[in-house]
């Protein structure tokens, strides 16, 4: 005997009532990426998500538009190892940078043949007549424009944590590194070598520069460092930087100022979120001279 009431897959499919449908055609739900952030900012207010997890989720969002070439560390600042230099400079410029990995160039920077994880360096020092080569893994080239969301896809199913964008032309353009694209999600992940926040968000690096926030307060970078930066248009010292370099820039990329060079290390939002500061010496031709 047949179904009187055969089911059909469309009838079940939506058991919302007719009120919440009617909700829905007379407030429908956000048509941009514009909204939805309106909409996430909206359910903060409302107390229905957390504001860490507004930032997340506006972080994942944005993360969709940024490229390898808009996080990466720029060629001229990247930490990369000689295969010729002996051992003590290496284990040197490993205790000094910090890192875990580490490009290897052969004879020109350019030449990268190779990733060495900082932990090797053991297998040397126990056995000093291994080859070095031996000991590398391979390197991973991307290209600057490359999605975020791709890079971070392909870091989780190669296993992979680092990678070397390069330009159309071929040339190496800077590094990324999986730590770089999880910040764009959730944040300035500090580790065991970060210091407590600084007094003024300022800190004070191993090797004498100073790592200062964005949105440190251009009375608080004078203070700092002696320094007489115009304090009349803007509040933060990010602010500053972004109306002397015509815009926000990029990281890696160095601004001197008032005696001093600003080299930024992160953005995140459209702003600088840390820039590493060292002052130039007397009559240095990168000075503008500005007071």
């Amino acid at each position: 005997m047949s179904d009187p009431h055969p089911s059909r897959p469309g009838a079940r499919a939506d058991k919302r009532n007719l009120f919440e449908r009617l909700i829905e055609f007379v407030s429908p739900g956000p048509d941009s990426k514009a909204e939805l952030m309106r909409t996430l900012a909206d359910a903060e207010d409302r107390e229905l998500i957390e504001p860490e997890s507004r930032q997340m989720l506006e972080g994942v969002l944005r993360m969709a538009d940024l490229t390898a070439g808009d996080v990466m560390v720029a060629a001229p600042r990247m930490d990369l190892l000689d295969i010729d230099a002996d051992y003590e400079a290496l284990l040197g410029l490993v205790i000094t940078t910090a890192h875990s990995r580490f490009p290897v160039y052969a004879g020109q920077r350019e030449n990268v043949i190779g990733i060495l994880m900082a932990k090797d360096l053991l297998k040397l020092q126990r056995a000093p007549s291994l080859n070095l080569r031996t000991l590398l893994r391979p390197a991973v080239f991307v290209p600057e424009s490359k999605r975020l969301n791709e890079l971070l896809r392909d870091f989780r199913s190669n296993r992979n944590h680092l990678a070397i964008v390069i330009d159309e032309f071929g040339n190496t353009a800077g590094l990324i590194t999986i730590e770089d694209v999880l910040e764009e999600i959730v944040g300035e992940i500090e580790d065991e070598f970060d210091e407590g926040e600084a007094e003024h968000g300022i800190y004070t690096l191993a090797d004498g520069s100073h790592r200062v926030a964005g949105d440190v307060s251009i009375e608080a970078v004078n203070r700092f460092f002696g320094s007489a930066l115009p304090e009349a248009e803007f509040d933060t010292i990010g602010g500053l930087i972004a109306q002397e370099w015509g815009r926000v820039p990029r990281r890696g990329e160095v601004v001197p100022f008032g005696g001093l060079r600003f080299t930024v290390m992160l953005t995140r939002g459209g702003a600088v979120r840390w820039f590493r500061v060292e002052r130039l010496p007397p009559g240095t031709a990168e000075d503008d001279g500005a007071a």
